[in-house]
């Protein structure tokens, strides 16, 4: 058995129920159409910004850091570190024209993205090099070589 709480109505109020139904779908379609839709890729959201992909292996000697950023120059691709916080940001400008029998096709894309990252201390900020190649932005972040120390023994006093 439901239980359904009472709410003392005062006269007939159609119009709260349509708002709360028309609020119910307005939910429903912007969380749940976007999930369907995002397979498509081409659809950019109303601020014009997205995220690329990121990939961040730790290895033994560096961590390297992976972008798809596909359909970017590299003169578009910032990156940078200030106090221990990777920053890769850019800007995609894409425009197509097509012309065939007489029609013209136009197609436009514009956006932005910013990742940060923040670092360890391990991290030698002075060594660290990127790449730009195939639509793939590769950040390789060298460790700082830890000197390893020799234990020595302390005598213990009375």
């Amino acid at each position: 058995m439901m239980l359904i709480p009472w709410r003392e109505r005062r006269g007939m109020e159609p119009f709260r129920d349509l708002e709360r139904i028309r609020s119910q779908m307005n939910s429903l379609f912007n969380t749940s159409l976007s999930k369907w839709l995002e397979p498509f890729g081409d659809l950019e959201s109303k601020d014009s910004s997205w995220g690329p992909a990121l990939e961040i292996d730790d290895k033994k000697k560096e961590v390297l850091v992976k972008l798809e950023i596909p359909g970017m120059n590299k003169e578009d691709i910032d990156v940078s570190i200030d106090e221990g916080v990777l920053t890769i940001s850019g800007e995609r400008k894409r425009e197509e024209k097509k012309e065939e029998d007489g029609r013209v096709r136009s197609e436009f894309c514009y956006g932005s993205f910013e990742r940060r990252i923040s670092l360890s201390e391990e991290i030698d900020e002075k060594k660290v090099r990127a790449a730009y190649k195939n639509g793939v932005l590769k950040v390789a972040l060298p460790k700082k070589e830890i000197k390893k120390t020799t234990p020595s023994k302390i005598k213990i006093e009375e």
